[in-house]
């Protein structure tokens, strides 16, 4: 493949972003509008008089066609308006500008911390096929992978935080707070998604391995001496860093779903924390911003993820 073959490939894989993003644009105005509830009484509440809640429905435009609202919202989203929170106040861009620190060190965190237990462990179970340290591995990848996160994060907040005193048991620290300290309210939440994504990684890690292991250029570095660990790692493991790049891609989608859970038990001032509180308020604006912004992030990560397949592997780019 030639680079104006793949420069190619990439603007069409750019193409594709735009349709899936256009695509999730739709659904969740959609599913947000069609969602039980209604955002103005729950704003009013009870003692509201209806000429109220006429009043309130037109200022935030709520009184117009679906069609007209989606028009109107997608209009301002591509000048890069995402609107303004009802019960906030504030415009919605700021207010995820204000949350997404606490959710994108989590996510770095988890990952790098799946990424160290389920590379190594994986890497461990395929050379070490069928014996008892492969067995142990694989039993605790399938805990992991049928592990609820909301579980897992209450037994670690148990036996960690209320238990051993070692890790606050929520937040995210005061305003002020230091960048360690900020971490360690971190590390409990990074923790659990990190184990728990780890499954995932672990048997990607071990089949991609066991497929690289049985090629014949393998036997043949072995045959000429080589020593077992430059066979696994320069040899076996470079081959195999396709399927782990792209298992990679699924786990940051994955903890992506699971911060919503897991940030409403550590109670951390998140994405995943605000789409929750959104979701209670029927906070419209709040909900489609938080929700394309997600997917938006989602979407690049899997652009990277191919753009890195060529750097990984000379096949994708000569071939």
């Amino acid at each position: 493949m030639s680079w104006a073959s793949l420069g190619r490939t990439l603007l069409g894989r750019l193409g594709g972003m735009l349709a899936v993003l256009s695509l999730v644009s739709v659904l969740v105005f959609l599913l947000t509008r069609l969602a039980a509830g209604d955002p103005i009484a729950v704003l009013l509440g009870d003692q509201a008089s209806l000429e109220d809640i006429a009043q309130a429905r037109q200022r935030y435009g709520l009184d117009q066609p679906l069609t007209s609202q989606f028009i109107l919202w997608l209009g301002e989203v591509l000048k890069g308006n995402l609107g303004q929170s009802i019960f906030l106040q504030m415009p919605v861009t700021q207010v995820l500008l204000d949350r997404v620190e606490p959710t994108a060190w989590l996510a770095f965190l988890s990952v790098s911390l799946a990424m160290l237990i389920g590379v190594p462990c994986g890497i461990v179970s395929a050379v070490w096929r069928g014996r008892w340290i492969d067995q142990c591995v694989s039993t605790l990848a399938m805990l992991g992978a049928s592990m609820p996160s909301f579980w897992m994060g209450l037994m670690v907040i148990q036996l960690l935080a209320v238990g051993a005193g070692w890790f606050p048991v929520s937040g995210y620290g005061d305003p002020g707070a230091s960048w360690s300290m900020r971490i360690h309210h971190l590390m409990l939440p990074a923790l659990v998604l990190g184990t728990l994504n780890s499954a995932l990684i672990i048997r990607f890690t071990r089949a991609s391995m066991l497929d690289i292991l049985s090629e014949d250029y393998i036997r043949t570095a072995r045959s000429k001496g080589l020593s077992e660990s430059v066979v696994v790692l320069k040899h076996a493991l470079l081959n195999a860093l396709v399927p782990i790049l792209t298992v990679l891609g699924l786990t940051l989608a994955l903890m992506i779903g699971g911060a919503v859970v897991t940030e409403t038990v550590f109670n951390l001032p998140g994405l995943g924390n605000l789409v929750v509180r959104a979701v209670l308020r029927r906070d419209y604006p709040v909900i489609q911003g938080a929700l394309l912004a997600i997917a938006g992030v989602y979407v690049i990560i899997n652009f990277v993820i191919d753009v890195m397949y060529v750097f990984v592997d000379p096949r994708v780019r000569h071939g």
